[in-house]
């Protein structure tokens, strides 16, 4: 399957709401779930999912965590306790979403693509994260177990910062900030890739090297795909009129509006540093072909004359005067030499060699 477009055929002509798996996996649905207080924390990890439906109604901050989101029948318990709109389920479901915020009722939809760098297949491993952010909870499915949020367990297990003393709404502005900031990681990683092939193409430009340019064209791409929404995504959160939105939060909801914007900046002009390579990459190669043809047109040049004078003497005519002369050969090869070396003094002096 592609990694940067997933089939969606299996969806043509059902209903809007209908839950459709986009991948055949076979592993179990796993939940971690956060309770917390100011004075107060619990942390469970469940493998069913009725055993995490009493949660919503806990009088503390839970935060439920869902690693798996191809068992469809989970989408809709879930759904169907927290009242979740159908449409709703379905882009949870369907793992091709943009990155978006959309308010309802009681409770906030939000999209993001989680970006990690693999340093094995040195490219971005991408990844949806969907997140319902309720009045004292919030909901966080992903596709598949491991993800960059353990900075916000970390916190909370420990009781730094202000996450245990604040509401929902700041878990969510918090784990939106991490996966951003990961964006930065990214961004390094693929910069100092940028780096060494700068390097290789001044050095010795070949066919490989024009391969990871373009493959870091595409992971650029994607990165561009996920971070541009993200501007509309945190002015949404800021400016909407909803009470789960606390006014305590909306400085730190500017703050990582702020970050989206620098991460936008960079992947511009990383994307400019590379269309640069590859300018300089097809110049080199230009260049090289040039110096190519150009030793080669001189060497075609210097043998011209040469040709000629070999070519008068292979004719087989009875009457040529030179074919008896007892200094004939070494004369003309002396002659044909001579012709040589003027040629390459005169190609010297014009700067052709």
């Amino acid at each position: 399957m592609p990694r940067y477009l997933k089939k969606r055929s299996k969806k043509l002509g059902l209903p809007p709401g209908t839950l459709v798996p986009l991948e055949e996996r076979t592993e179990p649905v796993t939940f971690q779930v956060f309770d917390y207080g100011p004075d107060t924390f619990a942390e469970h990890t469940f493998s069913r999912v009725d055993e995490v439906l009493a949660y919503r109604d806990s009088p503390t901050v839970t935060w439920i965590n869902v690693d798996g989101v191809h068992d469809v029948e989970v989408i809709r318990r879930l759904g169907e306790h927290f009242g979740l709109h159908p449409l709703v389920q379905e882009d949870i479901a369907s793992t091709e979403q943009r990155p978006k915020v959309e308010p309802y009722e009681d409770y906030l939809f939000i999209v993001v693509r989680m970006l990690r760098f693999n340093p094995a297949r040195q490219q971005l491993d991408a990844e949806q994260v969907s997140l319902i952010v309720g009045t004292g909870y919030v909901l966080s499915f992903q596709e598949r177990p491991g993800d960059v949020l353990d900075p916000v367990r970390h916190r909370l297990r420990n009781g730094l910062g202000r996450l245990r003393r604040n509401g929902a709404d700041y878990l969510a502005y918090a784990l939106l900030d991490v996966i951003v900031d990961h964006y930065f990681v990214a961004l390094e990683q693929l910069s100092e890739r940028i780096e060494e092939l700068e390097e290789d193409v001044l050095r010795d430009p070949s066919l490989p090297t024009q391969q990871h340019i373009r493959d870091l064209r595409r992971e650029l791409i994607l990165m561009r795909r996920s971070v541009w929404p993200l501007r509309e995504l945190f002015l949404g959160l800021e400016r909407i009129e909803a009470p789960l939105i606390r006014d305590e939060t909306r400085p730190f909801l500017r703050d990582a509006y702020d970050h989206s914007i620098q991460v936008i900046d960079i992947v511009e002009s990383l994307r400019e540093i590379l269309a640069g390579l590859m300018d300089l990459y097809l110049s080199s190669l230009s260049n090289r072909m040039n110096e190519v043809m150009k030793f080669l047109t001189i060497m075609g040049t210097i043998f011209i004359p040469l040709t000629f004078i070999a070519g008068i003497y292979g004719m087989n005519f009875d009457y040529m005067p030179e074919l008896h002369f007892k200094y004939g050969y070494p004369l003309v090869m002396a002659f044909m030499l001579g012709v040589g070396l003027a040629l390459v003094v005169y190609f010297r002096r014009k700067r052709w060699l």
